[in-house]
């Protein structure tokens, strides 16, 4: 029981980061591990997806009706992430993940350092792109960051914002509105490979899902209360956080 209320409490703090900037997998994966350290890892992750998908699902849903969404960027991304996630996913058994760290904490740095500077950046809502540019860098996006996340993860959330905030010109709220619906699109491709192979502890996942929707619903309230300036402070802060559990990763010996 005790095990069942901690990894609670870390997934409606997971639902609550998440859904504001992305990057609750930093806070909810590492619990698992923690507090369930003899269960297999395959379990673990399916366990983690269930929940985290639930949050997802929830701030997308909070977003569309308070946000205005601009579809026409958003879902063919969507349509595109769901299956290059699966494939990405796929390729994880033949190649090592691993070796995209180096790679994912330089781009961590740069966005953390740009966003940094530059303090304008995410603040206006101006979208840069016609209806054709929308369409084909959703694709892009959808392609690149889809398959990055069933291969690898950490950060697609904040890589998402990034994108939606650098290229489509959109604002740190919209951005995140956008990056919640991909997301849950790349989320449903493990969700549904996990619950194929029997890899999800139901009597775990589902409490946790529970609280992950609650943390969801408040991060998603104090994102469109409090505006972009807000969604960029907690931005910095995630992406910070992805730069020192991913440095950790790969230097420790």
């Amino acid at each position: 029981m005790l095990e069942i209320t901690l990894l609670c409490g870390f997934s409606f703090l997971a639902g609550l980061i998440d859904s504001v900037a992305g990057g609750g997998g930093l806070i909810q994966l590492p619990a698992l591990f923690i507090v369930l350290p003899n269960f297999p890892v395959a379990l673990l992750l399916g366990t983690n997806k269930l929940s985290s998908i639930a949050g997802t699902s929830i701030a997308s849903l909070q977003y569309a009706m308070h946000v205005d969404i601009s579809w026409k960027a958003t879902l063919p991304a969507t349509i595109v992430a769901l299956i290059f996630s699966f494939l990405g996913a796929r390729t994880v058994s033949m190649l090592n993940p691993g070796i995209m760290r180096p790679v994912i904490l330089f781009l961590l740095v740069a966005i953390a350092t740009y966003t940094f500077i530059r303090k304008d950046f995410g603040t206006v809502h101006i979208p840069k792109l016609g209806h054709g540019g929308q369409f084909f860098f959703s694709i892009i996006t959808g392609t690149v960051i889809g398959f990055y996340d069933g291969f690898f993860g950490p950060g697609t959330g904040s890589f998402l914002i990034f994108v939606f905030i650098s290229i489509f010109g959109f604002n740190f709220l919209s951005a995140s509105a956008s990056s919640k619906v991909i997301n849950f699109a790349t989320n449903l491709s493990a969700v549904l490979y996990f619950a194929f192979t029997d890899n999800i502890l139901y009597k775990i996942a589902l409490p946790m899902a529970v609280c992950n929707i609650l943390g969801s619903l408040v991060g998603t309230r104090l994102a469109i209360l409090k505006g972009s300036r807000f969604v960029r402070v907690f931005f910095l802060i995630v992406v910070s956080g992805l730069i020192i559990k991913l440095a950790y990763d790969t230097f420790r010996f």
